[in-house]
């Protein structure tokens, strides 16, 4: 059995794309090898992010902002699936990162720009890893390895469109 590599990319690279990479790699252990980057990597990731992904029993160990630029050139490990993560729906500007992979939007509203007290900021966090959880979760159960790119294509637009991002309280406009 092929083990499927996906990319997460974001801006930032601190905390949708981090939640996503890390809740792969934990839920879809055998299946998936998961990473995540950033155009414009933050240097740091998100402590709301590492909270959240801790509360979920999922592991926190060697999580770290980084630039895309890990995964270009002649010895980067070929992806299989590319997700961004941004929030186009917010005017954010989401990386575009060339290969031969399937691409797809997962777009998601930032909840590091969250504003209002602990719980206000942790409720937006587990918001944004519920939505990513329901979707991870939706990606594990598709026989990846037995369809055409074009169906796997169409199968991760839809997961998107099953589930939606949450508007997150607080979040600055």
């Amino acid at each position: 059995m092929k083990t499927t590599r996906v990319l997460f990319l974001c801006t930032g690279n601190s905390s949708r794309s981090i939640l996503s990479a890390a809740t792969l790699n934990h839920l879809g252990k055998d299946l998936f090898i998961a990473y995540s980057a950033g155009s414009q990597p933050a240097g740091y990731v998100n402590p709301n992010a590492l909270r959240e992904l801790t509360k979920q029993g999922i592991s926190i160990e060697g999580l770290r902002s980084k630039s895309w630029d890990e995964f270009t050139g002649p010895d980067a490990v070929p992806m299989d699936i590319v997700i961004t993560v941004c929030d186009s729906a917010a005017a954010e500007t989401c990386p575009v990162f060339f290969g031969d992979f399937i691409r797809v939007h997962w777009g998601l509203p930032d909840p590091t720009f969250v504003r209002g007290d602990d719980s206000v900021i942790a409720e937006a966090f587990h918001r944004t890893q519920s939505v990513i959880t329901q979707r991870l979760q939706a990606l594990i159960a598709l026989p990846v390895e037995s369809l055409s790119p074009e169906r796997l294509q169409s199968e991760l637009n839809a997961i998107s469109d099953r589930y939606p991002a949450v508007e997150l309280v607080g979040a600055a406009v």
